[in-house]
């Protein structure tokens, strides 16, 4: 139905508009896609800038396409038809990745949809994005009335499916041609990042990182034993096949412990689902499960990650609220007021769930970092919280996972081919919210918390993890398109058949059922070069000295750790659960030990439950951690901000509340267009936030300076940082009260531009009598101008310990 009346639609328009020629590119120079066509175009339209691109307006004319809105400058050059296509260009915006579309009259503005009714002809058109973007164009005076009603009435009545669950079907009309399918065929993958979809591919993985008595099983080649774990998992080498089959059914959903990565001082990392505790636990099953739990190390920590962690739920409200913060109610434009906007983003929560996964991750590092045991993940289902914390810890210890071929490996091990419910999570179908929790998001905004604190660890930078963001909310990409790698393999067709004792062989993917043979060959997310430029491109990474890594020890025998020698001590085969900061070694934590085992088991158990009785808080362990010798006599707390001088030591985060900033560029980059057409703002009106950064360098300045014995300024200077205060949250030290800045390092080229040159190039506003009274302050347009001068430099602390400064837990902004 959706494909008929795209088709209908798009016949409708080709014969009422002739200017696109037979080489798929208009008079206007659109280069269309192979198979696009232009559904409808309006010439003498302005984009409005952000501050990143430089503010003020742009400009030229806007179409829509059954695929995407783009906008051509006219000052454009002239497309090459030789080169690759492009399917978005810098300045355009894919339909289904469009939430909702405002029309702006002279004095009021109207939610539009497919099937409401313009009474007025629109100035301005507005377009809200899945991904927080908001687009705003203006329609000049001398743009045909019709073609201003037309193009919102089109972008209106195709940027969404007419049915709930066709998205992909609505992709398929965009997508589905011929030429595209030939085009996209032809696409190669990446060669020098892993794709973890072969067996070749985790051996390699194994040969990285050190790991021995490890092996790559195949026993899920056809998912029979669980539906939702990959092909190939490795396992130790003593558990062979047969007897793996049997421990499929002792976890949730089949899902077994996996080896997931290990440290270089010997510790291996494994995650897995809840035990299915009405199981009868044999004692060869017994012998099999604790060989795979322990992977050939003496001790096991378990990391349950329910009861700490936030449910989906608890991360999908937080994320709505965050959105209505940026981005305000679409119907009404209200905003929060100035004096409430930090408190009603605390009030979200969604800082505190960035806090809670960095710092459980923080502590799992920790525990890596000692060697001699296994650190198992263990939730209900192992498929939301476990791609987080395990992802995070790897991108704490292992520098491979900084640089931007191996995010993109780390990604796609942990994620893509775990069996991460994209498709669900992420709700393309727009159905039914019931399982719609942006996890991946709050990943990102974990790991971009990192690369904020230590800019010069990392390869990748900004906007690459910007730009994942943005490709997340595009039902185009096969990395996303699905809840596992099962599903993923019914698509490109490469399950064809699957055999079960009852049935035999047959057929997974019946003829006519999604999906079809006719579906377009979708890319992978890493395909980078079909979404943005070769210029954008480059800004995705910086150039990062290479660290002088030690030889990974194959036999873990390196403990720089006081406190794991204090784990190690403990009786071998000891199993303890770290909760809350605290290790135990709880009677029902492996249920065939609870049930009255053997003897042997029996005696372990005592002898465990009695090590725990002297065993530290996790408070102690992280804090002897932080304070161990490292080369050339430094250590962790004289390291600061600029990392450890171990390259394999964790990139411990600062956790206090000033310390963990919002994502400025991604939730605030479209927070002014969103209000754009009901708060006028003058040229010399300061975003709020560089306000508010500057209210509280002069405050800081006023500070230093009472407390100063000469009442001089003294010079700044930036105090180090202690990694263990931040992680005990020690609220009397000062240091933590605001964000820290940027080490000098490679980075220096992309920090954010000064004040400056952020405000925006606004035209003078048309009056409309609709708008509010301007002196009624908001958080985004509620500044009124001055002219008093500000200072051209970011806020950046200046530390100082003759200065007595108030406790805060706040959230900051960062940039």
């Amino acid at each position: 139905m959706t494909q008929d009346f795209i088709f209908c639609f798009e016949k409708e328009r080709m014969l009422s508009h002739s200017g696109v020629n037979a080489r798929g590119r208009d008079m206007f120079g659109l280069r269309c896609l192979p198979g696009e066509c232009v559904l409808q175009s309006a010439v003498l339209v302005r984009k409005k800038l952000t501050a990143k691109e430089g503010g003020g307006w742009l400009s030229g004319t806007l179409f829509c396409t059954h695929f995407r809105v783009a906008f051509v400058p006219q000052d454009s050059p002239k497309p090459d038809d030789n080169a690759d296509p492009v399917l978005l260009g810098d300045h355009d915006v894919a339909l289904a990745s469009i939430e909702k579309v405002v029309a702006v009259g002279p004095s009021r503005t109207k939610l539009v949809t497919a099937s409401s009714s313009l009474k007025f002809t629109p100035e301005e058109l507005v377009l809200y994005c899945r991904d927080l973007r908001v687009l705003c164009f203006l329609f000049d005076r001398l743009t045909p009335d019709t073609q201003a009603v037309e193009i919102t009435y089109t972008i209106a009545k195709t940027y969404q499916p007419l049915k709930p669950g066709t998205v992909l079907s609505f992709q398929n009309a965009a997508l589905g041609s011929v030429e595209m399918k030939q085009f996209l065929s032809n696409r190669r993958r990446d060669s020098h990042m892993n794709w973890f979809d072969s067996s070749s591919d985790w051996e390699q993985e194994l040969e990285r990182t050190g790991a021995c008595g490890w092996r790559v099983s195949s026993v899920n080649d056809r998912f029979e034993m669980s539906t939702s774990l990959p092909k190939f998992n490795v396992v130790p080498q003593k558990v062979l096949d047969t007897e793996l089959k049997k421990t499929f059914a002792h976890f949730n959903e089949g899902r077994i412990p996996r080896w997931c990565w290990r440290h270089p001082r010997g510790s291996d990392l494994l995650r897995m689902a809840s035990f299915q505790n009405n199981i009868y636990h044999e004692k060869d099953d017994i012998r099999n499960l604790e060989l795979i739990l322990f992977g050939g190390q003496s001790l096991c920590v378990v990391v349950e990650l329910g009861d700490e962690m936030p449910s989906p739920t608890d991360i999908q409200l937080a994320h709505t609220r965050l959105r209505a913060l940026c981005l305000g109610d679409i119907s009404t434009s209200v905003s929060v007021p100035d004096d409430k906007w930090l408190s009603t983003l605390e009030s979200t929560h969604w800082l505190d769930y960035t806090r809670c996964c960095l710092r459980k991750a923080a502590e799992v590092a920790c525990l890596l970092s000692g060697g001699h045991l296994t650190v198992v993940l263990q939730e209900a289902e192992d498929r939301d919280m476990t791609c987080v914390v395990s992802s995070l810890v790897q991108v704490m210890c292992d520098p491979h996972c900084r640089t931007r071929v191996g995010f993109q490996g780390l990604v796609q091990k942990e994620w893509v081919m775990a069996g991460h419910r994209f498709l669900s999570r992420i709700n393309y179908h727009r159905d039914s919210d019931k399982e719609e929790a942006p996890v991946f998001l709050l990943f990102l905004d974990c790991v971009w918390q990192l690369w904020v604190q230590y800019p010069c660890r990392f390869q990748l930078t900004g906007d690459f993890l910007l730009a994942l963001h943005d490709s997340f909310h595009l039902p185009l990409f096969s990395s996303f398109l699905a809840n596992c790698h099962r599903e993923r393999c019914k698509r490109s067709q490469n399950l064809s058949q699957s055999y079960t004792p009852v049935n035999g062989w047959r057929d997974l993917v019946p003829r006519g059922s999604f999906p079809g043979p006719s579906d377009p060959p979708l890319p992978p997310v890493w395909d980078w070069a079909l979404q943005y430029s070769s210029q954008r491109r480059e800004h995705f990474t910086q150039p990062v000295p290479p660290p002088t890594l030690p030889q990974p020890l194959l036999n873990g025998n390196l403990n720089t750790n006081p406190e794991a020698h204090r784990l190690s001590d403990s009786a071998p085969g000891s199993v303890f659960l770290l909760s809350r900061g605290s290790f135990s070694c709880s009677a029902n934590l492996l249920p065939w030990r609870s049930g009255g085992g053997s003897g042997v088991y029996r005696k372990s158990h005592r002898r465990g439950g009695s090590s725990s009785e002297n065993l530290p808080g996790l408070e102690r362990l992280l804090k002897a951690w932080a304070l161990t010798e490292l080369p050339q006599g430094h250590t962790t707390t004289t390291a600061g901000l600029q990392g450890p001088l171990d390259p394999y030591e964790p990139l411990l985060p600062l956790l206090l509340g000033p310390c963990v900033g919002v994502w400025r560029d991604c939730y605030l980059r479209g927070a002014l267009h969103a209000q754009a057409f009901s708060h006028p703002i003058s040229l010399s009106t300061q975003h709020p936030v560089e306000q508010l950064a500057w209210e509280v360098q002069q405050l800081r300045d006023k500070l230093t300076l009472a407390s100063s014995p000469t009442n001089t300024v003294p010079a700044k200077t930036q105090e180090p940082h202690r990694a263990d205060s931040n992680l005990n949250q020690n609220t009397n030290n000062s240091t933590f009260l605001f964000p820290a800045s940027r080490p000098p390092g490679p980075v220096a080229s992309r920090t954010t531009p000064p004040i400056s040159n952020l405000q925006p190039r606004v035209p003078p506003a048309r009056s409309r009598p609709g708008h509010r009274d301007s002196s009624k302050h908001t958080f985004l347009f509620g500044h009124p101008s001055s002219s008093e001068s500000r200072p051209d430099q970011r806020y950046l602390p200046t530390p100082n310990n003759n200065a007595k400064l108030p406790k805060s837990n706040g959230p900051s902004l960062g940039s």
